[in-house]
């Protein structure tokens, strides 16, 4: 009964979400005149899996963000299907990154305690494991290359902390390179992690994202496509597997 009810749910969510879609497609650019652009957008996920890792099922994952010049002052967030008295998945990133040429530098503060939790102001030590500090490093090497190589590492939290109580540093290093082929906007990636990761799960090298990812454009109107895509990603650290589709609006 359960999994009905989830799955009308999403049913449901997606038809709101190409209404939405609709009516905002006119608008769906928030630019200012000046130097200044405000980016709106939001994702309707079958699944949320982070670098290979299932996080929960269906979830809305909105997106807003201010860019000046290079610099990027961002918040994402990432609900699901559940809530109310069955708790349920939330996530709220705030970020800041710097970009120059094919380079940037973001700093991320993490919080997924959950729906219920109350615990968003609580610092990142002291025994809070929702609040977590990652720095970010990444390159892109040309329009004609563009292959992305993305250095991510968990600084500062409780919730990195390994079994002698010392911060694991958890790090997933990714490479990717997005292509298209027959009208359609393909991306593979790898991502490992280079050590110890008590956020991934690892004791030491490994392989935790295999993905191929292709995306493409639903007409709504005669100026107004909806994005759709889709992923299969595979983590062989966990011998796991997801197939997640998604719809956004941007």
């Amino acid at each position: 009964m359960k999994l009905k009810i989830t799955f009308l749910r999403f049913v449901l969510a997606c038809g709101l979400l190409t209404s939405f879609s609709r009516v905002g497609a006119q608008s769906s650019d928030t630019e200012a005149t000046g130097k200044v652009k405000l980016n709106f957008s939001g994702d309707l996920v079958s699944s949320y899996v982070w670098r290979g890792i299932k996080q929960t099922g269906a979830s809305f994952q909105p997106s807003l963000a201010l860019e000046a010049g290079g610099f990027t002052l961002g918040s994402w967030g990432s609900t699901d299907f559940r809530g109310g008295s069955e708790g349920g998945h939330k996530e709220i990133d705030f970020y800041a990154s710097y970009a120059v040429g094919g380079f940037s530098a973001t700093v991320t503060d993490v919080w997924f305690d959950g729906e219920g939790a109350y615990g968003y102001f609580s610092k990142p030590t002291g025994g809070n494991i929702g609040h977590l500090l990652e720095g970010s490093l990444a390159y892109t090497f040309s329009e004609k290359v563009p292959l992305t190589v993305a250095w991510n590492t968990f600084f500062l939290g409780e919730g990195d902390k390994n079994a002698d109580g010392d911060n694991s540093y958890s790090t997933f290093i990714e490479f990717s390179y997005p292509f298209s082929f027959q009208g359609l906007d393909l991306d593979i990636a790898l991502g490992f992690t280079p050590w110890e990761g008590v956020l991934y799960g690892t004791t030491g090298f490994d392989v935790n994202e295999i993905k191929f990812g292709v995306s493409k454009g639903i007409k709504i109107t005669d100026t107004y496509s909806l994005p759709i895509f889709g992923a299969v990603i595979v983590n062989p650290a966990m011998e796991d597997i997801h197939f997640v589709f998604g719809l956004r609006y941007e």
